[in-house]
């Protein structure tokens, strides 16, 4: 092994002997290659001006990059991370997809030279994400609404301060009132499929008055999507195994707060079902009533999410009262052209809301960019035989889609002069759920978008 140094090399690392270096570099059982190289660089001056969350970014990108270098060696079962940089930033697992197993496998483990809380509540984060990707990137005949649940429950297990409820349609179920109840809008989906539908809650209580209002999450939770009637297109549609998205990333993300115990009250609802056709299917044209009593045309049986969710949120946001409403769904195509896969749309009613969810997004780098929930959009989802119709045209599609979900969250409006009473934010992740290209600590496939930011978020509004 040689080494090339050269007069023209503007800085050398002071105090570095590279024959040493080398030296105790770990060795493996196959010889290096013959020709290749390794380019070895200090940190430039230019990085000291690097911000704050750019450099945690660097720090993902740099472990990120390196573990899955090093994922190729076969034997290698331990890898040591200096994660003095940023120990939180510097806590990356991989999550590698075995369709054969059931939960997230890990061929080589990684530790922290030296480890600390920071790094113990990056763990916390990277593993919370990882299973919203494993929930998912799973096949719709082993993640239906039931296997979801029964998932979710042993994930929980053992975590306190956390309750767990799943409301079933069933009539000898005990929950089948209260089941029919929540499910207006929600059970015309789930007319087309023989899958029994789902409503789970989580309800976390970390807070140290466990009577204080609490924080809600709400996720869709669509197991497949096939559109229904409206059937979707034959090409891709195997991606709809995630239409779960966002009840995946919301359980996720509620599962890593209670890990985590930050002091906040937690109610989290996913309503979940399949979007079949079928004989029983709910048709184009039908007209039917959500929780709140108001009125939906069916104008396109595959915008079945908003119809889940209308009656999801306005069930959360009046049954517990919540400070804040939070939902998150893999809503609409629109938002894929708007954004892609780089950024998730938030559409929100308070400004405050949007700033603690963009910040935390930029801590994280799950980055979030604001969209327009203006009115002017209202007459597309308006003009229809009922009060409003479920699709507007692909003209803003996704604003129109929020503007239909707005009702639904009673409280985010003033009435009569008064302030509102609930903050309200819908999160479309239909572009960011999934990463078509890799990225140094994110593989192809499902993301597991927001779970970090989410938790981020949470953390930063308890001063935790």
């Amino acid at each position: 092994m040689s080494f090339l140094s050269t007069t023209n090399i503007p800085q050398l690392v002071e105090s570095v002997d590279p024959a040493k270096l080398w030296a105790q570099t770990p060795q493996g059982e196959k010889p290096p290659k013959a020709g290749t190289t390794r380019t070895f660089y200090n940190t430039p001056a230019s990085a000291v001006t690097t911000s704050a969350n750019e450099k945690r970014e660097i720090v993902r990108k740099a472990v990120g990059s390196a573990v899955k270098d090093l994922k190729a060696y076969e034997g290698l079962k331990d890898v040591a991370i200096d994660a003095s940089a940023d120990p939180h930033a510097a806590d990356f697992t991989s999550s590698p997809f075995n369709p054969n197993l059931t939960e997230p496998s890990r061929r080589n483990s990684s530790s922290a030279l030296c480890k600390s809380k920071e790094w113990e509540r990056g763990n916390v984060y990277a593993q919370a994400q990882n299973l919203a990707r494993t929930l998912m990137e799973l096949p719709a005949n082993l993640m239906t609404p039931t296997a979801f649940t029964e998932r979710v429950k042993k994930e929980f297990e053992g975590v306190p301060n956390v309750e767990i409820f799943v409301r079933d349609e069933a009539p000898s179920s005990p929950s089948s009132s209260s089941f029919s109840r929540i499910s207006r809008t929600f059970s015309f989906v789930t007319h087309g499929t023989s899958e029994p539908a789902k409503f789970l809650e989580i309800h976390y209580k970390g807070a140290a008055n466990k009577d204080e209002q609490p924080l809600a999450f709400v996720g869709k939770g669509i197991t497949f999507d096939s559109g229904g009637i409206s059937l979707k297109p034959g090409a891709g549609m195997k991606l709809m195994r995630g239409d779960m998205g966002g009840a995946a990333t919301v359980v996720s993300s509620a599962l890593a707060i209670a890990k985590l115990q930050l002091p906040i009250n937690l109610v989290v609802s996913t309503p979940l079902t399949e979007n079949m056709p079928g004989p029983s299917a709910t048709k184009p044209g039908d007209i039917i009533y959500a929780m709140n009593g108001k009125s939906i045309e069916v104008d396109n049986t595959d915008a079945e999410g908003r119809l889940v969710l209308s009656d999801a949120i306005y069930y959360t946001a009046t049954e517990y009262k919540p400070h804040t409403l939070i939902d998150v769904a893999t809503l609409t195509g629109a938002m894929v052209i708007a954004l892609g896969e780089v950024y998730s749309g938030v559409f929100s009613t308070s400004d405050e809301l949007w700033q603690q969810l963009h910040q935390a997004g930029e801590v994280e780098h799950d980055r979030f960019w604001r969209m327009p929930l203006d009115d002017e959009f209202g007459p597309q989802i308006h003009s229809s035989n009922a009060d409003l119709q479920n699709t507007g045209g692909r003209p803003a599609g996704s604003i129109t889609a929020a503007l239909f979900l707005k009702p639904f969250a009673e409280g985010c409006e003033g009435k009569d002069g008064q302030e509102p009473t609930l903050k309200w934010a819908h999160i479309d992740i239909a572009g960011s759920m999934e990463a078509t290209r890799p990225s140094p600590y994110q593989e192809k496939g499902m993301t597991g978008r927001p779970v970090r930011a989410l938790v981020e978020y949470v953390r930063r509004l308890t001063n935790a």
